[in-house]
């Protein structure tokens, strides 16, 4: 079992100086501790009885650091300023006498991290991660059994790309005895060398397994952009995964939302009772609102209105509010557009509806058409962006182009897109876009929101309200003088939004929608496999819900495949397609391929157990 830890904490940190001063970068604070600090006490969490750093610029504080901790020892690198850590890590092969995890000083990171290294059975690891996309980064490549080859910043210089490198590696002593005698004839001519250079050396004679771990979280904080994110993504969503008490029971939501969400999510809601109108929980929400923005648009040009509600309270907030005597044409490809059809009838709006396919993608030409030959003025367009009814994506960046080309605003139905499914709302022209917390954002039903281009948003201040909680500009206006809702806000809701904002600012939409896409994937494949057919063709599928044609079968009823998956842990949704028998399956929420399978294998039971005539039980393994 390991027991030795060596940092490397020469460097001078001349990029995030300014914010340093004169402290080693392995000195900025996290609740007031040092980012090493934190890095210590988990190393000494996980057994480490002796960590050594090695030292150069203001080797002093971490010699005032040693006095804390007795089980450091700093060894000085006297050529720190013209040496690259190589060197460093160098000074200590005459010190170091047993197997050792190495890390960089610049580094948050979990627990996990440590656990698996020691755990490992394999003497010689490096950790990695999937691709953070942050700068900087250092890619691996390796062979086919993942044993290292190469390290470079630089993808060029690399055959393939496996992984990212983290920055923490284990090494057996007698692998890092090795490594030094092959540089120390490389010292003679440059001793500006970084200890990645070392490990690609060594693994030319030695095996160095690369271990990735795809979901972990962590960073190195190298520059102002990278202390950003660690401030206000990683070092957060690190303090609440190490810190969830228990696991709580994880129920598969294959229903289009509310979906599963992470254990740090839920728990986030477990904080002191607050009463909404301090001035603390006002900076939440307009964090919240801000980073809700930067999702999809520039904050400087476009803001994001907060409402207690289900989604639907948003789009009829846009509806009402936004448009005066003119005319709004609405596209009902689906429940959903339909709604937004009753919602202006209701309000009394001056509205024609474009109906399409509820299965075909959209056809522009027709469309413009509709849009030129139109008895009046059409000054809105309001679209569903990805239909719940059928997972039908709607082209909007295309519409949004006819709305240019005919100076029409554009309203969007993001519900079941936003944050799953990259948008541009500039880009793509869209004025007012509506979603909600609880289906792509992967946060806890309850808040709603409308995200404005704030020019047009000014603009309806003159239109006369037609209700009151839902009106969306004195909403907005009242929250910008006051930080606050108008009315009693969802509180706990509120702040596992935060988290889940967070989560989803970690992973990255277009990742989350690789992840989303994977899962379809393997139910699309696994429901053609069983003989059943899926409504919305591939070539316009949003691959986040899926309507499935209901097994033709007399033992078949869906209250009971409902309740069979119910009892196994997995929630399934009725279809909602007029004159077609469908179910749905979302993939959406904090799941993966591997929950999709799970659910596959489950349904293929489910069918032959309709075979042998059983339809309210058709297995009972």
């Amino acid at each position: 079992m390991v027991k030795t830890a060596v940092i490397l904490a020469a460097g001078m940190g001349s990029r995030i100086r300014e914010r340093t001063g004169e402290h080693p970068k392995g000195f900025l604070k996290f609740d007031d501790k040092p980012m090493i600090e934190i890095s210590i006490l988990k190393l000494l969490d996980a057994g480490m009885t002796k960590i050594y750093i090695g030292t150069g610029y203001q080797k002093d504080e971490y010699e005032k650091l040693a006095l804390k901790y007795p089980q450091i020892q700093c060894v000085f690198n006297p050529k720190f300023a013209s040496s690259g850590s190589m060197y460093t890590l160098y000074q200590l092969k005459d010190v170091i006498k047993d197997d050792f995890l190495l890390l960089e000083s610049d580094l948050l990171y979990e627990k996990e991290a440590l656990k698996m290294l020691v755990e490992h059975e394999l003497p010689n690891v490096v950790l990695a991660s999937k691709f953070t996309q942050t700068g900087d980064e250092v890619l691996i490549e390796t062979n086919k059994n993942h044993q290292l080859v190469n390290l470079s910043k630089k993808q060029d210089n690399l055959k393939s790309v496996y992984a990212e490198l983290v920055g923490i590696t284990k090494l057996s002593n007698t692998t890092f005895q090795k490594m030094s005698a092959i540089v120390e004839s490389l010292f003679q001519i440059n001793q500006y060398m970084e200890y990645e250079e070392g490990l690609v050396s060594i693994a030319k004679t030695n095996d160095i397994y690369v271990h990735k771990l795809n979901d972990l979280v962590w960073c190195e904080v190298d520059d102002e952009h990278h202390w950003a994110r660690a401030v206000s993504i990683i070092y957060p969503l690190i303090k609440a995964r190490e810190n969830v008490p228990n696991p709580i029971k994880r129920n598969i939501l294959l229903n289009p939302g509310p979906v599963t969400t992470t254990d740090t999510v839920k728990y986030a809601q477990v904080v002191p009772d607050i009463c909404p109108r301090e001035k603390d929980f006002g900076q939440i929400m307009e964090c919240i609102s801000g980073e809700l923005t930067k999702l999809v648009a520039n904050p400087r040009e476009y803001t994001t209105v907060l409402f207690g509600g289900s989604g639907t309270a948003a789009v009829e907030s846009i509806l009402s509010s936004v448009i005066a005597q003119n005319a709004v044409l609405i596209v009902n490809n689906g429940a959903y557009g339909k709604r937004m059809c009753q919602i202006a009838e209701i309000y009394g709006l001056n509205f024609s509806q474009y109906k399409s396919p509820v299965d075909e993608g959209i056809n522009l030409n027709h469309l413009e058409a509709f849009i030129r030959t139109s008895s009046q003025k059409i000054a809105y367009l309001a679209v569903v962006h990805c239909e719940t009814t059928t997972g039908l994506l709607n082209d909007i960046e295309s519409i949004g182009e006819l709305c240019k080309k005919y100076q029409i605003k554009m309203i969007v139905d993001a519900m079941s897109s936003y944050a799953g499914i990259p948008i541009d709302m500039k880009k793509m022209n869209i004025d007012y876009l509506a979603a909600s917390s609880n289906k792509n954002l992967q946060g806890m039903a309850g808040v709603s929101f409308v995200i404005a281009n704030k020019e047009q948003l000014e603009e309806t201040q003159q239109i006369k309200p037609r209700n009151l909680y839902l009106n969306l500009y004195e909403q907005y206006h009242s929250f910008q003088k006051t930080k606050q809702m108008q009315f009693t806000p969802p509180v706990q809701t509120l702040y596992s939004l935060k988290q889940a904002i967070i989560e989803t600012h970690w992973e990255g939409i277009p990742n989350r929608y690789e992840r989303y896409s994977k899962s379809w994937e393997t139910l699309t494949t696994g429901i053609r496999r069983l003989g059943l057919t899926q409504v919305v063709p591939d070539n316009c599928h949003s691959k986040i819900i899926t309507s499935i044609r209901e097994p033709d079968h007399p033992n078949y009823h869906f209250t009971g495949m409902h309740d069979y998956f119910f009892k196994k842990g997995f929630t399934i949704y009725p279809g909602k397609i007029d004159k077609q028998n469908t179910f749905r399956v979302a993939n959406i929420g904090a799941l993966t391929h591997v929950d999709m399978k799970r659910f596959v294998a489950l349904l293929e039971k489910y069918l032959n157990g309709l075979k042998e005539g059983d339809s309210k039980s058709p297995v009972t393994d």
